[in-house]
């Protein structure tokens, strides 16, 4: 018996910006200087905001949070790639595609503070809500891009997860459907190596996330995360592709976790600090600051006023925030189903019950 090599395949890996600002010019996307300008202008705003969100969470301000300090690449990147009719099906860590995107900071703010209301989405903006549960909200962007095709919509769907996510059922069943009926779905995992606490090497014995792609029979990339040039020339590529019915394809944005899991987690219990230190270096708003230092795109005066401006409009996002009424707690009763159960009915009276001996309580 003979062996036979049915397929051989390779993973392309792409990176148009280096860690000093230098670019590659035959990869580098035609970009005008004010859309350069605008991707600097949204990354540090997303960084800023993020750091606020640090900041409230642990005054006691904001309520769990995720931070993603050092993936705004993969996020303004990708997101500037996709226009206003395409959908974007998010998980937890994609606070530089809302901003792009032009989710009002106020409304970010009032969702990460628990507030389900934040969550509804303007009218112009389509993206779904922030998907906490690990992966689950793949299988919806494929379901979603599927209806777009049977429509002849030039829509794509674009689902954001993390390595972890590929880890789960929904990822394999997503991507395998996506491949069969070719739907313009656009897949972008943020790898930042880190699934809370458990490396990516012992998530999978792969060494890419992006070479998943072949046993799908769809197109895979590992790009540079940091290098939001590269995130943008992948996905608008991807994305391009998707709306000439070329089906989809799936983009590793290989990056890094700058910060913890999340509010409640410590990963100095799990990691080196000399890890994190080396990828500090490589950190995607310095990185194309040297660009456009030597494109004469940005001075020291411009970068001063860049950051200032984004403190300012997240510092008014944060007082319109803590305005916005407390929302009515009979609300999580009257919204969980069209028509609601007598069990429900009970609870609500109950609950009503007890807020009314409250009150008369504190009557007398």
């Amino acid at each position: 018996m003979t062996k036979k090599v049915l397929d051989k395949f390779s993973v392309e890996w792409m990176q148009v910006l280096d860690e000093n600002g230098r670019t590659d010019r035959k990869l580098m996307p035609k970009l005008a200087a004010k859309t350069v300008q605008k991707m600097y202008e949204m990354m540090v705003l997303t960084r800023v905001f993020d750091d606020k969100a640090f900041k409230l969470q642990r005054q006691g301000r904001l309520g769990t949070y995720g931070q993603s300090i050092g993936q705004e690449a993969s996020a303004v990147g990708s997101a500037m790639a996709l226009s206003k009719k395409d959908w974007i099906f998010p998980s937890f860590r994609e606070h530089g595609v809302f901003i792009t995107m032009g989710v009002p900071l106020a409304q970010y703010f009032q969702y990460w503070n628990g507030d389900e209301r934040g969550n509804i989405m303007p009218a112009d903006v389509n993206i779904l809500p922030v998907s906490v549960p690990v992966g689950t909200h793949i299988p919806h962007a494929v379901g979603l891009a599927w209806a777009m095709k049977m429509k002849k919509e030039r829509s794509v769907s674009a689902a954001y997860f993390g390595d972890g996510a590929t880890s789960k059922g929904d990822f394999h069943e997503a991507l395998n459907f996506a491949g069969v009926y070719k739907v313009p779905c656009v897949f972008i995992c943020q790898n930042n190596q880190w699934a809370i606490s458990l490396p990516f090497s012992r998530q999978t014995a792969a060494k890419t996330v992006a070479q998943k792609a072949v046993a799908y029979g769809i197109p895979g990339v590992r790009v540079d995360g940091n290098d939001v040039f590269a995130v943008y020339r992948a996905v608008k590529n991807a994305a391009d592709s998707a709306r000439k019915g070329n089906g989809p394809s799936l983009i590793e944005c290989f990056t890094y976790r700058m910060g913890d899991h999340t509010t409640s987690d410590d990963s100095k219990k799990y990691r080196q600090q000399k890890e994190v230190d080396a990828w500090r270096k490589k950190d995607p708003i310095m990185r194309l600051e040297k660009y456009m230092i030597k494109k004469k795109l940005l001075n020291e005066k411009k970068k001063v006023k860049i950051w200032e401006l984004a403190n300012s409009i997240v510092d008014k996002a944060v007082r319109e925030y803590e305005a916005i009424e407390r929302p009515d707690p009979t609300d999580m009763f009257r919204y969980l189903y069209r028509d609601m159960p007598k069990e429900l009915k009970d609870q609500l009276a109950e609950f009503q019950d007890t807020e009314k001996g409250k009150s008369s309580t504190k009557g007398a």
